[in-house]
């Protein structure tokens, strides 16, 4: 590599270190970071702001941007009161059951919308929820989050880098639901009783709180009807057509970006009231990550890395999956999985095209899916809900989430690769 690129990865490391340590606040690192990156020229104005491969993903942005309204607009209907008095009630109060129940929901609603926006319609009742039965929000929000991520995995719509693959490999809806989905489904299973190992200690029942709960009538928490009626009208409207997009081919970010332009139209809610509940600084802090890791792409960084473990398994299908399976897991915990997919889907395709194994595909989506749940911005879900978690009041630091994020990730690439091997390999 040359010495520009030896330098991108020092600037990305230092900024990675400040994040992780949280000695700054992750915010004024990613910024510091993505200034060096330019002023040393690793990338460019043109490479950050217009570069689909590596550069700011503007559909992500925008994406949040939307649906962060909506979720704002919906706020005040107290809708979110209702859903969190019923699920508790469903739950009888006791907090693990409400956990597996809220893991669940969020894992199936993933597989049909993205994972960003499942955990910023979910996290809003997680509080009430919590509120209402004297329980940390921490261990809800990290076992949401992490179930998106792996009920994203299911299916062609419901994690970024599924799309990338699904383009460059000629992947169909039903090929993934044929040959992800099944494990994804194992994978929950594990997932809920990780979560009773993980967090069980600090789910603590308590009688007098859920018999509270349990007394509630959820139909008194809705404030303005109509404005719900009309807010959930636009939001199913925004869903069908995330549901839709191989048919209507349009960007989750311009569905998004419409609904809330709509949504604001037809309600009494002003503007500045709408994009009060947007979180402008995991935005801006998505935007600088984008640019660090777009510089990597620029000075070949994450090239060189693919190729080399291309190259080093090209010939032994078996290797050459599972090891996929593995350096996607890793990279991707580092880095955002978008431009790794990106960078990575051409060279599996010509792996595949030489006469590899279509499992490639199959173990690079897992790597980079599965991958993503390891550290606290591995995957943009991660990053969406601990700006939420901030901003609530209940902050969670980079080494607690990335503690369980280590063990269910492990766990989960561990249980996939016997699963390729019988599968495919065998």
């Amino acid at each position: 590599m040359s010495v520009l690129a030896w330098a991108s990865v020092a600037v990305f490391l230092a900024a990675y270190a400040l994040i992780a340590t949280e000695r700054i606040h992750r915010l004024a690192a990613a910024l510091g970071g993505a200034g060096v990156m330019l002023a040393l020229r690793a990338t460019d104005a043109t490479a950050a702001f217009f570069s689909p491969h590596a550069g700011i993903d503007w559909n992500v942005i925008f994406l949040l941007l939307g649906m962060m309204v909506i979720v704002g607009v919906l706020r005040r209907t107290g809708v979110f009161e209702y859903l969190a008095i019923w699920a508790a009630k469903r739950a009888r109060g006791r907090p693990f059951r409400l956990l597996a129940l809220l893991v669940l929901i969020t894992a199936a609603a993933s597989a049909l919308l993205d994972n960003v926006t499942t955990v910023l319609l979910v996290a809003p009742v997680t509080f009430v929820v919590c509120e209402r039965l004297a329980v940390p929000p921490a261990p809800f929000l990290i076992a949401e989050v992490m179930a998106s991520n792996i009920g994203g995995t299911a299916t062609l719509i419901g994690d970024p880098p599924n799309i990338i693959i699904a383009g460059r490999g000629g992947l169909s809806f039903n090929d993934f639901l044929a040959h992800v989905a099944p494990m994804v489904v194992v994978l929950l299973a594990v997932f809920v009783v990780l979560c009773r190992l993980m967090f069980g200690r600090a789910l603590r029942h308590d009688p007098a709180r859920a018999a509270a709960v349990m007394a509630l009538d959820e139909r008194a928490a809705i404030a303005d009807p109509r404005l719900l009626r009309r807010s959930l009208s636009v939001l199913a409207v925004v869903l069908v057509a995330f549901v839709l997009h191989p048919v209507l081919h349009y960007e989750p970010s311009v569905v998004a970006l419409l609904g809330a332009g709509v949504l604001v139209a037809v309600t009494e809610v002003r503007a500045e009231q709408a994009v009060a509940e947007v979180e402008w600084p995991t935005l801006v802090f998505f935007a600088a990550l984008f640019v660090m890791v777009g510089a990597l792409v620029e000075t070949g960084v994450i090239g060189t890395l693919s190729t080399a473990a291309a190259s080093a398994t090209a010939g032994r299908p078996e290797v050459a999956t599972i090891g996929l399976l593995g350096v996607s897991a890793a990279l991707s915990a580092i880095v955002d999985n978008i431009p790794y997919v990106a960078t990575m889907s051409p060279i599996v395709d010509h792996l595949v095209q030489a006469g590899g194994h279509r499992s490639l595909w199959w173990a690079l989506a897992f790597g980079a899916d599965l991958g993503g749940n390891a550290t606290a911005v591995g995957a943009a879900a991660n990053v969406v809900v601990l700006g939420i978690a901030a901003r609530n009041g209940t902050p969670i630091g980079f080494w607690h989430f990335t503690r369980y994020g280590l063990i269910v990730t492990t766990v989960t690439v561990a249980l996939v690769v016997p699963y390729l091997w019988l599968r495919y390999l065998l």
